[in-house]
């Protein structure tokens, strides 16, 4: 299925097929409360309409947040989740946090207002360059000590240059991590234990590094709900735009819960023409209920790019093929099931195709 049919397609068999197959309802319950996640969802800019693949209008916005406010939602900050995940703790059902990527003047001028009036903790990831250089688009160095001045806002890493950081050696990925750090200990006093990759491109040296810098976790920009099976430094979100934050994608995302899934292939979500079309596969958690026949009922996957074809292989493994490489850029896989309470149990994935 295309990607441009996904989402519509998504919410109308949502709307159809209203019962979980195989689950009776006290079983349902006691899976929710057992393998929930945490939804993150992630913004940009904030009324800006000159740059739509990237801005949530006002109004938008404000019904984003009156639906986290008046649902049953717990809304945390990204250190109290990524903490549990950690440290292997239950997080509430239903939990959502909030980051906004590249630390644009429009958060501080429009967004911060919304979210502080609302009381909701919010994650700013800040690529530190822009900031330094005085760009007029983004925060400054003042204002970013103003926002986080306010408990409710944490910094985290974005990198020192907004850039293609899969492509750049070891040396120069932990030189940009490195000059960021700095800026952050000598502007704000300490830096952030949390990183973000520019434009969610990921390679497994690039994770490396970001290990090896000291961060606890590290999050992309592919859909899906944090499970507690997830790598603490490839862990999704759900980014809202102007064609993707309409209140029903918002609605939901934010009351989807994990699909876990282990042995992940590939490993690495760089690709190269050795691996492309890569052999996707993935184990899910024994936990997740199956028919008599190990089989799971509703299971399907999609590609950004291509038609997939999937293969239930038994023991929980899945095996996705892909009908042609994948084109230079970035790539993505989401993979969908309705789990309990008609709620979708989503998995997704972004690969990373160099030119």
């Amino acid at each position: 299925m295309r990607p441009s049919h996904f989402l519509a397609s998504l919410t109308l068999f949502m709307s159809l097929f209203l019962i979980s197959p195989g689950k009776n309802a006290s079983a349902q319950a006691v899976e929710t409360e057992q393998l929930n996640g945490a939804v993150i969802i992630m913004y940009h800019r904030f009324d800006q309409a000159a740059y739509p693949t990237t801005n949530i209008p006002l109004e938008l916005l404000r019904s984003h947040i009156q639906l986290l406010k008046s649902g049953p939602y717990t809304v945390l900050s990204l250190s109290e989740i990524t903490d549990a995940l950690k440290e292997g703790r239950q997080l509430p059902d239903r939990t959502i946090g909030i980051t906004v990527d590249d630390a644009f003047a429009s958060f501080y001028n429009t967004g911060w207002k919304e979210f502080q009036k609302a009381g909701l903790p919010v994650t700013v990831f800040v690529s530190t360059e822009p900031v330094e250089q005085n760009q007029p688009d983004y925060m400054s160095w003042t204002e970013l000590r103003e926002i986080i001045a306010d408990p409710l806002i944490s910094i985290g890493n974005h990198a020192h240059q907004h850039q293609h950081m899969a492509d750049l050696t070891p040396e120069e990925q932990k030189a940009s991590i490195d000059q960021a750090n700095e800026l952050f200990r000598r502007a704000l006093g300490k830096q952030p234990d949390i990183f973000s990759y520019p434009y969610g491109e990921v390679s497994s040296s690039l994770v490396q590094v970001v290990k090896e810098s000291g961060f606890k976790a590290a999050f992309g920009q592919h859909s899906g709900t944090v499970s507690r099976t997830d790598d603490l430094f490839q862990l999704p979100r759900f980014t809202f735009n102007e064609r993707f934050g309409a209140i029903e994608r918002f609605k939901l995302a934010i009351n989807t819960l994990p699909l876990p899934v282990l042995a992940v292939l590939p490993e690495n979500p760089m690709l190269d023409k050795t691996n492309n079309p890569p052999n996707i596969g993935f184990t899910i958690s024994p936990e997740i209920g199956t028919r008599e026949d190990g089989s799971y009922p509703g299971l399907n996957c999609y590609s950004s790019q291509n038609d997939v074809s999937l293969m239930q292989l038994g023991g929980g493994r899945i095996e996705v093929r892909l009908s042609a490489p994948f084109t230079p850029g970035r790539a993505r896989l989401n993979c969908t099931m309705l789990g309990p309470d008609k709620r979708w149990r989503w998995f997704g994935q972004q690969y990373y195709i160099p030119e």
